[in-house]
């Protein structure tokens, strides 16, 4: 194989899976307008249900926007050698590889992200603002931009030197060490992230004594979970969506519940949507995905310390000179069709994992109030309760709403 057709397939599959979403996008968008289902009609009424379809609609038009801006960004790129031309930029400062790959991943990444911002701002502060979403100021979404970057300098910056030393210390045994670094992550993170890099973005404070506390730990009780860490996070900072999530494991396992949650739902909701989360962790799904994380990881590194030393790569983007960082860059393209298969097979398991827990909630709690936090949720954030399925077997990790609802009927 030559480096011009490594480049057409790269090209291809760039292409092939822009028209695949743009094809999914308007197949769900014809769904917009269907009329409710029965077990849904008490969600909307009917002026609420047409500024769910105007904001579907605002946020389908948009994302065509921003979607064929970013393939065009893509195409243009590599039509264009761009790629050869930051590594040359890169390679004025340093002769290290280590430093190169730095500055020439510090440069694409923060380029496409200044590129892409007008688009972030339109979409928080016009789309998300016009249907009463936006919470966020511009001092915060400019901070969080900085400590974005920061993050991704210190954390990705070091992850990134660490395993192109290991690629030049051990050429291509470096996969193993690069998998137990990243095992090491991305475990410290599942224990960590709520006390550590939570807090750089939002506040959190423990869930004050009273009622809701009392009926959490009651029912924490009932099913033998020891839960001392429940926290409120100012979710509202930003946007007037509700969330709810589960982190860590052991002593450092705790609950964060969004305030905008606590606002919209009253105490027997939340203790059901709780009850969700605990059955998460009783079912072991948290486990499981964290495993099949690393295995598909290992997968992933071990295929590219196979084809990482072969020139091809770097050729076929227009660079002359081998290195580790274009490999990644053409590996990592070259890749996504199996990510995307990857990514299929764990939405798959995810939704019925979202099946598994709402029955453990119904079991060990109560049925209905999961049903009408759930609508609720639905409610508050303009969900698109009518779906296309194909739509829906591609990009959802949870079932629809209606979904869920008939399982917990029966």
């Amino acid at each position: 194989m030559t480096s011009t057709t490594l480049f057409y397939i790269i090209i291809a599959i760039i292409v092939i899976n822009f028209i695949v979403d743009k094809i999914l996008d308007a197949l769900n968008a014809k769904h917009f307008n269907d009329a409710l289902p029965e077990d849904l009609q008490d969600v909307y009424d009917e002026t609420e249900y047409k500024k769910s379809q105007n904001y579907k609609t605002t946020k389908y038009k948009f994302g065509i926007i921003t979607s064929t801006f970013s393939i065009v960004l893509t195409l243009g790129f590599l039509l264009l050698d761009g790629f050869e031309f930051v590594d040359n930029i890169a390679r004025t400062y340093s002769e290290n590889p280590i430093i190169v790959a730095l500055i020439f991943f510090g440069i694409i990444m923060i380029g496409s992200d200044i590129l892409t911002t007008p688009f972030s701002y339109y979409s928080t502060f016009v789309v998300e603002e016009q249907f009463g979403f936006n919470k966020t100021t511009l001092k915060t979404f400019m901070l969080d931009k900085i400590k974005g970057w920061l993050m991704m300098a210190i954390v990705g910056g070091g992850i990134l030197a660490l395993i192109i030393w290991f690629y030049q210390s051990t050429g291509e045994q470096f996969w193993l060490y690069a998998w137990g670094l990243v095992t090491v992550f991305t475990v410290f993170m599942n224990m960590f992230y709520s006390k550590l890099i939570v807090p750089l973005f939002n506040k959190q404070t423990p869930l004050e004594a009273g009622d809701l506390r009392d009926k959490i730990s009651a029912y924490a009780n009932t099913v033998g979970f020891k839960l001392d860490k429940i926290f409120v996070i100012d979710g509202s900072k930003r946007s007037t969506k509700a969330n709810a999530y589960f982190s860590g494991f052991g002593s450092e396992k705790r609950v964060t519940l969004y305030d905008t949650l606590i606002n919209d739902l009253d105490d027997e909701e939340i203790v059901a949507v709780l009850a969700h989360e605990v059955g998460h962790y009783k079912k072991k799904h948290i486990i499981f995905n964290l495993v099949s994380s690393v295995l598909l990881t290992g997968v992933m590194l071990y295929v590219l310390s196979i084809f990482i030393s072969n020139p091809l790569l770097s050729n076929a983007l227009g660079v002359n000179i081998p290195s580790f960082h274009i490999g990644l860059i053409a590996f990592g393209m070259l890749y996504s069709p199996i990510s995307e298969i990857t990514g299929l097979i764990m939405n798959v398991f995810s939704r019925k994992f979202e099946y598994q827990a709402d029955d453990y909630a119904k079991t060990t709690y109560k049925g209905e109030p999961l049903i009408t936090s759930l609508k609720k949720l639905s409610k508050n954030s303009l969900s698109n309760l009518t779906p296309h399925p194909a739509y829906v077997f591609m990009h959802y990790s949870h079932p629809t709403l209606l979904q869920r609802i008939q399982n917990l009927k029966k």
